[in-house]
């Protein structure tokens, strides 16, 4: 174990005198109300985009509010792991908190869209750091039998964001101003800031000289990810996948790639270091977690559609059937410790997904039109299935490495997630878009047909279109699930090699 490792756990220990709870409450306090930041700012934008473009127009790209907020998280998660390696926890921590909050600021001034899609930019290069590093210290910060308690009230923080911030968006835009969607991060973050900064102390750990950061390699990284995900996140969507647009991107993408691998190689410290893939363990995990990001898009995305228009609910109670899954993912993740702590990790991780596969591929099952509860049910079954699944892949890599490799670990096992998740926007987009125009006899997406439509008043060949394309979807999901199950049987050790504290 290295001397970072060594004195995180002797100031845990330090910790755990009376003197000192409060201190390291105050820290988890700091980690989940920066946690609380990055996951409310993805959902609390949706609801008011119609304010949004009444006020600054741009409607024909106002997509990009949440492409350009997802692509600067993804790329720059190796490279806040890696920097955090290098400089230690709080220093990257305090920094990305900084530029998110700056980036809010600048977002509650934009003056048009293009202005507003920059300053998001700028919040998604702060909200890298918040993602990567919250998860990094939380593991630091707890010995292997506590860690599932700062991890299942991380999970908490992501459910309790993911139900609340459509709701909090709307009434802010709607008896406010849009501008207090990105206000009311100040006050939030302010406060994360203080608690980190007084009451986070890192040891001091030995100098090995002057660190050396692999800044081609940042950049390498960044404009490589950069070009493949906007590949992803617009193709089909903004020009056909077949057209010169996603072909110069794909191409310029892979060229990038190939970048990324010769710089690396050469590099003395590497932003994204070869054993990453070397090492079964993380590799398996980060397949795994990859797998995940793709699956979670049939549910999140397309079952709200699914719940308006084939079911007939309004947009609140459809909300609440995709809702149910926040309730039960974090009570599994925080349960899954007495699982996995008597079958080992990766077989946790397969009881979770394989009882996700059985689940998801049991979606097209259901009887059309059908009731609310039923889906409500699959939605608060797979939850628990995805927290059995998740938080034991999470903190057991987190285990098999010491405190300098710690960052990119984590980095690595998020940025695969990130990026399953525009992989499957866009794959299952396609999938869904296929089916529906098959079924009604011409070219057409899910979003047009759905746009404006009441859910009482779909017709019924429109409606039994709709229901097939978001069984393709789940069937999707389920092949996902599976491929996860397969990766994590063949290629993770039946033990971790789980490091002692």
């Amino acid at each position: 174990m290295d001397q970072g490792d060594t004195g995180i756990q002797a100031a845990v220990a330090e910790e755990r005198s009376p003197a000192s709870t409060g201190r390291r409450g105050a820290v988890v306090a700091a980690l989940m109300l920066a946690m609380a930041l990055a996951a409310l700012d993805s959902t609390i934008v949706s609801t008011a985009v119609p304010q949004i473009v009444g006020d600054l127009g741009g409607f024909s790209y106002f997509s990009w509010l949440f492409s350009g907020y997802l692509l600067a998280v993804t790329v720059t998660l190796p490279v806040y792991g890696k920097l955090s390696d290098t400089f230690g926890r709080k220093p990257v921590l305090v920094a990305g908190a900084a530029v998110f909050l700056l980036g809010s600021l600048l977002c509650a001034g934009a003056w048009n869209m293009g202005a507003l899609i920059a300053f998001r930019i700028v919040q998604g290069l702060g909200g890298g750091a918040l993602q990567g590093t919250v998860q990094t210290l939380a593991a630091d910060l707890y010995p292997l039998k506590e860690r599932p308690k700062i991890q299942a009230k991380l999970s908490t923080v992501w459910a309790v964001s993911a139900v609340a911030g459509p709701g909090v968006g709307g009434v802010l835009a709607a008896y406010a101003d849009w501008r207090w969607i990105f206000l009311v991060n100040l006050p939030i973050g302010a406060v994360a800031l203080w608690l980190i900064v007084r009451h986070l102390h890192e040891p001091e750990r030995e100098s090995a000289g002057r660190p050396r950061i692999d800044w081609a390699g940042a950049v390498a990284v960044f404009a490589c990810g950069g070009v493949l995900l906007t590949a992803l996140v617009q193709g089909g969507v903004a020009w056909p996948w077949l057209s010169a647009p996603s072909a110069a991107l794909f191409g310029t993408g892979l060229a990038l790639a190939g970048v990324v691998v010769v710089v690396e190689r050469r590099a003395a410290e590497p932003i994204i270091p070869g054993w990453v893939w070397r090492r079964r363990t993380i590799a398996a995990v980060n397949l795994a977690l990859g797998a995940l990001g793709l699956l979670m898009v049939a549910p999140s995305v397309f079952l709200p559609t699914y719940a308006q228009s084939v079911l007939g609910l309004a947009p609140v109670a459809a909300g609440f059937v995709l809702s149910v899954w926040t309730l039960s993912w974090p009570v599994s993740a925080a349960l899954s410790q007495h699982v996995y702590g008597r079958i080992g990790f990766r077989d946790t991780a397969l009881l979770g997904i394989g009882t996700a596969t059985l689940i998801l591929f049991a979606f097209p099952f259901l009887p059309y039109p059908g009731s609310a509860w039923q889906p409500a049910l699959l939605m608060l079954l797979l939850g628990a299935a995805l927290g059995l699944f998740q938080l034991p892949l999470i903190v057991g890599v987190q285990s098999t490495v010491g405190w300098a490799e710690r960052g990119t670990t984590t980095a690595s096992v998020l940025f695969c997630r990130q990026t399953g998740q525009t992989i499957g926007a866009s794959v299952f987009g396609a999938v869904a878009n296929g089916v529906l125009a098959s079924r009604l006899g011409g070219a057409g997406d899910l979003d047009s047909v759905t746009r404006g439509l009441d859910g009482d008043g779909v017709p019924e060949a429109t409606r039994r279109a709709i229901a097939d394309a978001v069984h393709a979807v789940y069937v999707g999901a389920g092949c996902a699930a599976a491929l996860a199950f397969v990766v994590l049987l063949l290629v993770a050790p039946r033990r971790f090699p789980v490091l002692k504290d």
